[in-house]
């Protein structure tokens, strides 16, 4: 049997859905023909979540010490909590914070010791997390410094559209002065890599969002659109990259603009994300662009009103998971197809001498 890929899935917030989501997902055995997955977290709070579920078919677990271990046949489960974790459904609390930072942080050092080939992160809460001392607004930001990379662009993908955010999780009111051509360019430029590299997409067309209401209305509403979102815009396709706009975001969502590019560049956060949520929110997934691993999470948070009830639809983390998968086996062909290309452009047979030029 040819080595299915390992994906590492961290729990989350043990006090939200993250384990009923997990559990759900992982109760159709034909999701374990499509890769090999390993929690991170607790068997014991996987265990308290499982007899809360009806309609769950037997799932296999394998407890392992190390996903260089993991079972391909099995839900392998590595425990990386104290043996008396306490799970209390339906409310954000210290130690379920510093659980979820001890989960992601043992699947962060796999993934960069090769033990694992994907990365899928189940909900956290940010506010109890940052009171515990974790640092950062959220996953993202927190791989984007733990892998150095120089920047990253959370995506939203489903079927049909896929939306990139140029500020991320920040405070409104602080949006426009973080705005500039230069992240607008950055970002563009991440996401045009990412649809090449990640969806093989050849020749992707991104749409790019403007800030005011009416994109400023010639100014009356705001000058963002003329002074530094449309001269992002010209410097994207001066290298090359297609993008156009800015498109103003109500008439751009609600005529269903966005299905005639393969992306959508929102200048903040919720401008993105309540388009996205409102069009695909139940099969929705947060892929992070830019980093060196590829990294997915289900587009809802931890739900705490839902936790323990037996409410929590799945289907988002599946998703998540078979994004993960997807976005890995893009990954490998394209780098397979550049590497084929560079070696027809530099044959074994060209010989290069002292001088530094190639003769054949």
């Amino acid at each position: 049997m040819a080595k299915k890929l390992v994906v590492g899935i961290t729990q989350g917030d043990g006090n939200g859905i993250g384990y009923e989501v997990i559990i759900k997902a992982f109760s159709d055995e034909r999701i374990l023909e499509l890769c090999t997955p390993v929690i991170y977290g607790s068997s014991k709070i996987f265990g308290f979540y499982k007899k809360q579920l009806h309609n769950v078919d037997q799932i296999n677990t394998n407890v392992i010490t190390s996903a260089r271990d993991a079972h391909q046949k099995r839900v392998n489960i590595i425990n990386c909590l104290p043996d008396n974790v306490y799970v209390e459904p339906g409310r954000p609390t210290p130690d379920s914070a510093k659980s979820a930072m001890i989960a992601l942080e043992r699947a962060v050092e796999d993934i960069k010791n090769g033990c694992i080939d994907a990365l899928v992160t189940a909900p956290i809460n940010k506010k109890s997390m940052d009171k515990e001392g974790f640092g950062y607004p959220g996953h993202t930001e927190y791989l984007e410094q733990a892998f150095g990379a120089e920047e990253v662009a959370m995506i939203m993908v489903s079927d049909s559209l896929k939306v990139g955010v140029a500020t991320g999780h920040i405070p409104l009111k602080d949006v426009p002065g973080k705005l500039s051509i230069d992240l607008i360019l950055k970002k563009l430029r991440i996401m045009n890599a990412s649809l090449k590299r990640d969806f093989g997409i050849v020749s992707p067309k991104i749409a790019v969002l403007g800030l005011n209401p009416h994109c400023g209305d010639g100014g009356l509403l705001g000058d963002e659109e003329e002074s530094i979102i449309l001269p992002a815009v010209k410097a994207a396709n001066e290298e090359g990259i297609l993008a156009f706009g800015p498109y103003s975001s109500d008439g751009f969502f609600g005529l269903s603009n966005y299905r005639k590019f393969d992306a959508t560049l929102a200048m903040y956060h919720d401008q993105g994300l309540a388009p996205f949520k409102a069009i695909a929110f139940e099969s929705g997934v947060n892929f992070t662009a830019g980093l060196p691993i590829v990294r997915t999470s289900p587009d809802h948070g931890t739900a705490y009103e839902m936790a323990g009830r037996d409410l929590a639809n799945p289907v988002s983390m599946m998703s998540a998971i078979f994004a993960a998968v997807d976005i890995c086996n893009h990954r490998a062909e394209y780098d397979e197809l550049q590497n084929n290309r560079m070696k027809v452009a530099l044959p074994d047979t060209a010989i290069k001498p002292k001088g530094g030029k190639i003769i054949e």
